[in-house]
């Protein structure tokens, strides 16, 4: 393998020699009603703040300048709902009336330039209205996954205090209807911020009942508006004046309000749109993940549309709604070219269909590329996509913080050559560095922390909502002048970024620091595993064991306590005796987010005995009793 191609290594090192003119350059591609006349003020924000002298409006670059400049009939929004069996395509035009009526209902509602709406819905095209009609106002919206638990929405409410809450009667699953009006109830009255009102979309798998005087029924409020004739237009806005809060979870339990700038955020999505993802204007593009997630913010909503591409809006799951074919059907039938999903949807996909029948099944000559985020890529994983799809499967990495990829393959400035498990390069703009616990670098090839040398690209956060000090003690004292993602990793000699796990699930082995992503990148290899999961759990003699969940893939005959014993001496053979690993157990499901994230954390704390709390999201509790059984089997846990 040669080190990276010229291409990108000239683009990367001159977004770090000269980011003044890497990005305005790269803000010429939006429009603003006050150009940047300089790129970064050092002296502004903890660390700077981008576009300090511009002004913009996000909604009018998402939507009014599309229908202004030719796209105004081109599909904006296509919603594809397996779950109801509906489909909805939204033109450039259609969504910018709509749009400009609901920001006029929620101006009408007092809500005004900084104020804030929370915005707690499925995967419905009005969630998108609502998101852009506050852009389109200068609020600052905060959507909160659909059906998240009454303490964790009250907890939001509290924070952002909302003028206006935007939710809908339910959501729709595969198997059930969960109702988010009696949700959102109770977590009003648990919240000593009370929102001037509700508007409440009442779908037909669940009607809701409204409260006489604060909640109004979404769909007669705006036929009321349009009637009347009422819209609002875009207002200009400071670059760096807040688009949206989205929270995240804090380990002190009060949820972190990661804060995003206007100007920044749009000039570096538009930015990856043509250069990392190599999407052109006009094309179909599909982001598999949900609006209440940093990926649902970035490319279902804002890239695209920022872009004057399609959008496909997905309300369904990889498998069940109705097989393992459900996304290569999606990409078939909408005439997709890009496909953003999470590794785990990956890897259900190819645990339902591991021979990759389904893709057969869809023509498939238009797309060009599946990105994997949100987990770890497992190699075993990758390739099988790869080689089933034959098209680029490319890993790459980003936070909730970064609003963006940290490290990804630029296949739209050039395709680099692809390392199975890794997330390829620094993105442009990004300075990253391996530390180790001093703050000093390590060797090419040694595991530390990944950091990234302060200023931040645009994008990335500024601050948390409404607390600075803990911004800086979470995220930027940990190394002087650099932001640490609190990731693991390696670089190697070509300068790829391997992802290893959280800092947290570097484990100690008798004095031994190992990753357990290593161990599970191994497991994840084994022919007949799915899905796996590597966690240190404590013993009296090495401090910290591992130990690995393993998911079988459907059809697999063999004994699992065979397939267990073939999987210790896998990391055995592989990673070596200093590993300690001696326990593989055989699960059928592991517990996961709604998101698709597994929840290592808390499974650490079943084996190791501890209380824990039931995290608000999960996609179901009983994947964990499942969890304790397991480890009750071997006489561990509690």
């Amino acid at each position: 393998m040669t080190a990276a191609a010229p291409a990108y290594a000239a683009v990367h090192a001159a977004s770090i020699a000269d980011p003044e003119r890497f990005w305005l350059d790269a803000a010429k591609a939006i429009e603003w009603e006050t150009a940047p006349e300089r790129a970064f003020d050092e002296g502004a924000g903890i660390y700077g703040r981008w576009f300090p002298d511009a002004r913009l409006n996000a909604c009018h670059n998402a939507v009014d300048r599309h229908v202004e400049g030719g796209r105004a009939d081109q599909a904006a929004i296509i919603h594809d709902s397996p779950v109801t069996g509906t489909k909805r395509t939204i033109s450039y035009r259609e969504l910018r009336d709509e749009v400009a009526t609901l920001a006029a209902v929620l101006s009408g509602f007092g809500v005004g330039r900084g104020d804030r709406v929370v915005i707690y819905m499925p995967m419905v095209p009005e969630a998108l209205f609502g998101m852009l009609a506050c852009a389109r106002l200068g609020a600052i919206h905060s959507v909160v996954f659909g059906g998240f638990a009454a303490n964790e929405l009250a907890a939001r409410i509290e924070d952002a205090s909302p003028t206006v809450i935007l939710a809908a009667s339910c959501g729709v699953e595969p198997a059930r209807t969960v109702a988010y009006k009696p949700l959102l109830d109770a977590a009003i009255a648990r919240s000593s911020h009370k929102p001037e009102a509700c508007l409440i979309l009442q779908r037909p798998q669940a009607l809701a009942g409204l409260m006489e005087g604060r909640d109004h029924d979404w769909a007669e409020t705006v036929a009321a508006a349009k009637a009347e004739g009422r819209t609002a237009d875009p207002i200009a806005m400071a670059a760096t004046d807040p688009l949206y809060i989205l929270y995240t979870s804090g380990t002190t339990g009060k949820p972190k309000g990661v804060v995003r700038d206007t100007g920044g955020y749009c000039v570096a999505l538009t930015w990856s749109m043509t250069n990392l993802y190599g999407v052109r204007p006009g094309e179909v593009y599909f982001c598999a993940s949900d609006i209440g997630w940093v990926v649902g913010h970035s490319y279902i909503v804002y890239a695209p549309l920022l872009h004057g591409c399609t959008t496909v809006l997905y309300e369904g799951k990889p498998v069940g709604t109705p097989d393992a074919g459900a996304f290569w059907r999606v990409v078939a039938e909408h005439g997709v070219g890009t496909l953003f999903t999470a590794p785990t949807a990956l890897r259900a996909i190819k645990k339902d269909d591991p021979r990759a029948a389904k893709i057969a099944d869809y023509d498939l000559s238009g797309f060009r590329a599946l990105f994997l985020a949100g987990e770890r890529a497992d190699p075993d994983s990758v390739a099988w996509a790869e080689t089933a799809l034959g098209k680029p499967v490319i890993d790459h990495w980003w936070q909730t913080e970064t609003g963006w990829a940290i490290a990804g393959n630029p296949i739209g400035i050039e395709k680099l050559p692809v390392k199975y498990g890794s997330t390829a390069m620094p993105m442009p703009g990004y300075d990253l560095h391996i530390l180790d616990e001093s703050g000093k670098p390590v060797p090419a090839g040694t595991m530390g922390t990944i950091a990234l040398k302060l200023p931040l690209p645009p994008g990335c956060l500024p601050t948390l909502w409404g607390s600075d000090a803990r911004f800086r003690s979470s995220y930027l004292a940990t190394f002087a002048g650099y932001y640490d993602t609190s990731d693991a990793g390696i670089r190697d000699a070509d300068g790829y970024v391997t992802v290893l796990g959280r800092t947290d699930d570097i484990i100690n082995v008798a004095g031994h620091r190992l990753s357990t992503g290593g161990m599970e990148a191994v497991l994840a290899a084994h022919p007949d595993v799915a899905e796996c999961a590597v966690i240190g759990i404590r013993d009296a003699l090495k401090g910290e064991a591992p130990c690995g969940f393993v998911v079988l893939k459907s059809g697999v005959f063999k004994e699992p306590a065979e397939i267990e014993r073939e999987l210790v001496a896998r990391v055995r053979d592989e990673i070596g005796p200093v590993a300690a690993f001696k326990l593989a157990l055989t699960v059928e499901r592991l517990p996961k987010t709604r998101s698709g994230k597994i929840l290592r954390a808390t499974m650490k704390a079943i084996a190791d005995g501890q209380s824990y709390t039931t995290p608000p999201t999960i996609e179901d509790p009983a994947a964990l009793d499942e969890i304790g059984e397991s480890l009750k089997s071997r006489g561990l846990g509690a």
